[in-house]
């Protein structure tokens, strides 16, 4: 099966220091599905491929307890 480039990718800042952060932004996003992401630790960049709205993506984000906003389309 192909893999196809249909859903948007959005950046998010997101203010992590170390990899319990990453942990904790992959813990979110992995319960809150249909998501791939990529986190870029040193940068506190977060990736996210998804059908779900910005508002969604950004306050699940936000449940990490840091500091998260979004930083445009990819």
């Amino acid at each position: 099966m192909p893999c196809l480039d249909t859903q948007p990718k959005h950046e998010f800042f997101v203010d992590m220091t170390c990899e319990g952060c990453s942990n904790a932004v992959t813990r979110v996003l992995n319960k809150l599905g249909g998501v791939q992401f990529e986190i870029d630790l040193p940068n506190k960049k977060v990736i996210v491929e998804s059908d779900h709205s910005v508002n969604t993506l950004l306050d699940t984000l936000k449940k990490t307890g840091k500091n998260a906003s979004y930083t445009g389309e990819k």
